[in-house]
C-alpha cells in the first residue's frame, strides 16, 4: 500500500504565503513525477506544478514567478512553496505521484488540503 499525506494547508490574506508538504509512504521502489493539482469550487481540477526525478520543473501560466515546487527524495517528500497568494489561488491542493511499486508505476493522489486565501 502507499499513501501520500499532505499537509500545510490553511486560511491566510491575499499576499501571504503557505508552504505545503505531501509525504510518499509505504511499498515504495521509486518515485519518478511529483505534482501538485487544485480544484477551486465548482471548477475542475487543474494543473499547478510538476517536478521529475531529475528536478526538472513545469508551472501553471497562473502561479508563475509566484510558486516553487521542490522536492526532497530521502524523505519521499515534495514541497509547495505558495508566495503572493490571490483569492483565485483558493481551492483544495492534491498531492500527486508516479511512483514505481515493484516492476510498475502507478499514479498516487493524496487526500487533499484546503488552502483559503481572503480578500
Amino acid at each position: 500500500q502507499v499513501q501520500l499525506v499532505e499537509s500545510g494547508g490553511g486560511l491566510v490574506q491575499a499576499g501571504g504565503s503557505l508552504r505545503l508538504s505531501c509525504v510518499a509512504s509505504g511499498s515504495i521502489f521509486s518515485i519518478n513525477a511529483m505534482g501538485w493539482y487544485r480544484q477551486a469550487p465548482g471548477k475542475q481540477r487543474e494543473f499547478v506544478a510538476f517536478i521529475s526525478s531529475g528536478g526538472s520543473t513545469n508551472y501553471a501560466d497562473s502561479v508563475k514567478d509566484r510558486f516553487t515546487i521542490s522536492r526532497d527524495n530521502a524523505k519521499n517528500t515534495v514541497y509547495l512553496q505558495m508566495n503572493s497568494l490571490k483569492p483565485e489561488d483558493t481551492g483544495i491542493y492534491y498531492c500527486y505521484a508516479r511512483i514505481v511499486v515493484l516492476t510498475n508505476a502507478y499514479d498516487y493522489w493524496g487526500q487533499g488540503t484546503q488552502v483559503t486565501v481572503s480578500s
